[in-house]
């Protein structure tokens, strides 16, 4: 079978994904929206006239160039699985990389969502509480997927590179480690009892205080901005404008009217918490959060996650994803603090398959990745004079989630 990859429209798009159960939210056309200082187009894979499979390019041109790094964050949405479509890989890689070099791309990056390795809640906190292991990858896992390491397999052996570092922490653009919450078949009282007992504690005391949770509008991001500053002040990040938020909501809910979400966290009148929320079929992702200063012993945290949780319950949702976290399982690392907090919910960790580069012009590709990578490190030394200057260490429950 000979694939053919040409662009395709919104629509085509639109259409394709729903009849799937589920994609990531940053394969959709609403996502090039969202990230405004990409290009970006659609681009279908046929057989014959027949669409099997889409993606969504961000493409970044190259200063003073007309060639462009193309990027397909969780992406493409393809089958992955080469034993259930009978296509090797190269199959639909190649196809993409002619259509994209010919446009220009000089290097190309992707990052299907296909899982290699799941580890439930209790095996992680029984190897922290033993100090077996530094790295989550050190524990035995309680699954692993045949497709995951086929296409590892395949990927390597295709010429496809992975940075070193980029299964430790948050070293590539999306997490290669990411945790969740099953919902399908579990009622409330179930998803609740699945919380340790901090968490249930936690719950409750919100409750018992008073503290509510609503649905917000888009005139509510302007109350949720100034809390978010304050988050990003306090953990040492760099945070994104209210008219970011703007845009994403006005991309996204514009695709579909209840794509993304805001809720709030209230105690006697004061916003504490808010968060951002993206479904997608039967997904749906914790997306940005934050928190004031003031008023975290009433556990605003706690309390919107779990109506979140609920709510994705109640319509039916599979999973409720809590995104990234980092690989380490050493309580001294200041990324601990993400793992410990969302080891809470009860959920499952899952390492995906990764983020992998494709040099299409093997020169220019390596002096691009030398120019990010010393950007990259002109970021990091940004994010720690903000958190010295602001004399601020990693939360034991943070707020923030590493975002796209």
């Amino acid at each position: 079978m000979a694939l053919d990859v040409r662009p395709i429209s919104v629509d085509q798009h639109l259409a394709f994904v729903a009849t799937l159960p589920s994609v990531s939210f940053l394969q959709l056309p609403s996502w090039g929206k969202v990230k405004a200082e990409w290009a970006n187009t659609s681009i279908g894979w046929f057989n014959g006239e027949e669409l099997i499979g889409v993606g969504l390019v961000l493409m970044r041109k190259v200063p003073k160039m007309d060639r462009y790094l193309a990027y397909l964050p969780e992406g493409p949405v393809l089958d992955w699985d080469a034993a259930r479509t009978g296509l090797p890989i190269n199959a639909w890689l190649q196809p993409m990389l002619a259509y994209l070099k010919d446009r220009g791309a000089f290097a190309v990056k992707m990052g299907p969502p296909v899982t290699v390795r799941e580890w439930h809640a209790a095996t992680i906190k029984d190897a922290i509480a033993a100090g077996v292991a530094k790295r989550l990858g050190q524990v035995p896992a309680d699954s692993t997927t045949r497709s995951g390491q086929q296409l590892t397999d395949q990927l390597q052996a295709a010429g496809w590179t992975q940075r070193p570092d980029a299964g430790a922490g948050f070293g590539d653009i999306q997490p290669r480690y990411v945790y969740q919450v099953p919902l399908a078949g579990r009622t409330e009282d179930e998803l609740f009892a699945g919380f340790n007992q901090l968490w249930r504690r936690n719950i409750r005391k919100a409750e018992k205080l008073g503290v509510t949770v609503e649905r917000g509008t888009r005139d509510d991001l302007a109350l949720f901005h100034p809390i978010y500053v304050e988050t990003a002040a306090r953990d040492g990040f760099v945070p994104r404008g209210l008219d970011y938020f703007e845009r994403m909501w006005d991309a996204m809910n514009g695709e579909d009217p209840d794509r993304l979400r805001l809720y709030l966290a209230r105690h006697e009148g004061q916003i504490l918490a808010a968060t951002t929320v993206v479904t997608v079929g039967n997904h749906t992702w914790y997306s940005y959060g934050a928190s004031a200063n003031v008023g975290r012993e009433v556990r605003p945290s706690n309390a919107i996650q779990w109506q979140m949780i609920r709510d994705a319950r109640d319509e039916g949702r599979a999973v409720y994803d809590l995104r990234g976290i980092s690989d380490t399982l050493d309580e001294d690392d200041p990324l601990f603090g993400l793992i410990r907090f969302k080891l809470g919910t009860g959920g499952d960790a899952s390492e995906y398959v990764g983020e992998w580069d494709y040099a299409l012009r093997p020169t220019l590709a390596k002096a691009f990745d030398l120019y990010m990578r010393r950007a990259d490190i002109k970021k990091r030394l940004k994010g720690t004079i903000a958190r010295n200057g602001s004399r601020t260490i990693a939360q034991s429950q943070p707020d923030k989630v590493p975002s796209s």
